[in-house]
């Protein structure tokens, strides 16, 4: 369930829009999840920003990325992806060859009362900060992300990241 909310709320922050394609969705949760990460880029991209709060408390990741064709990417992702459909909380609707991921109404509301608990809260501003400073499209995410970590860029398929 927090792997759901976390994704709720990311798709959340980018509005009506929504997100386009599953290749920018796991690039931004990467930075998302890897907070480390996220603040290595925030450096690179705008220095003035503050990184807000850790939104891991512990610093444990439930589930480790793995390094796939295209970059980050969580096997999870199709069936996380298809719990929110399914409880119409996203919509996906094809662009192009891209699917774009939006909250529904219902989504939103939910995205709403768990940004509004202290404990989601900061996953909340860190997506906020995702959409300002990175939404870009997923191949210049993952371009960035191997520029920045050539220990991604450079990992076996299949490695845990």
């Amino acid at each position: 369930m927090d792997a759901q909310a976390r994704l709720l709320l990311l798709i959340d922050a980018f509005g009506k829009p929504g997100v386009e394609g599953r290749m920018k969705l796991a690039k931004l949760d990467f930075l998302l999840r890897y907070p480390d990460r996220f603040a290595t880029l925030m450096q690179m991209r705008a220095p003035a920003v503050q990184v807000g709060e850790n939104p891991w408390l512990t610093g444990a990741i439930e589930q480790r990325m793995i390094r796939y064709r295209y970059g980050p990417w969580d096997p999870a992702y199709y069936g996380l992806l298809g719990a929110l459909i399914g409880k119409q909380l996203i919509t996906t609707q094809q662009r192009g060859n891209l699917a774009v991921y939006a909250v529904t109404e219902a989504g939103h509301a939910v995205a709403t009362a768990l940004a509004a608990a202290d404990s989601w809260r900061a996953v909340r501003d860190r997506s906020r900060l995702l959409r300002r400073h990175f939404n870009f499209s997923g191949a210049s995410l993952k371009d960035l992300i191997y520029e920045a970590f050539p220990d991604i860029a450079n990992a076996d398929w299949g490695a845990k990241l």
